[in-house]
Formats: structure tokens, C-alpha cells, sequence
């Protein structure tokens, strides 16, 4: 594994696409259709989406 946490799977490495607000790296493959988030942009996106009741 390295620093970036790709992990060997067959014969390559799965790359990991990078968030779409601050481009660090997220937890879906590059393969992954649509807007990727990382965990804590993720996090903010549901907080700010989120009903206040």
C-alpha cells in the first residue's frame, strides 16, 4: 500500500479520484460516474442539505 492508500487488486493499482471541492483523495475508484467527494466534504455537503426541522 502506499501513501495515497491504493491498494493492488489483480494486476494493477486502483486509483482513487480526487474530491471535487478541495481534491484530496476520496474512497471511490476513478472509475466512480458523477461528483466525488472525500469524507469530510461529504460530511459538510449532507450537514448543509440536511432538513433543520
Amino acid at each position: 500500500m502506499d501513501a495515497m492508500g491504493d491498494e493492488p487488486t489483480g494486476g494493477g493499482t486502483v486509483v482513487y479520484a480526487d474530491c471535487v471541492h478541495c481534491g484530496e483523495p476520496t474512497e471511490y475508484p476513478e472509475s466512480v460516474k458523477g461528483s466525488t467527494l472525500c469524507p469530510v466534504c461529504e460530511w459538510h455537503e449532507a450537514q448543509r442539505t440536511a432538513c433543520s426541522g
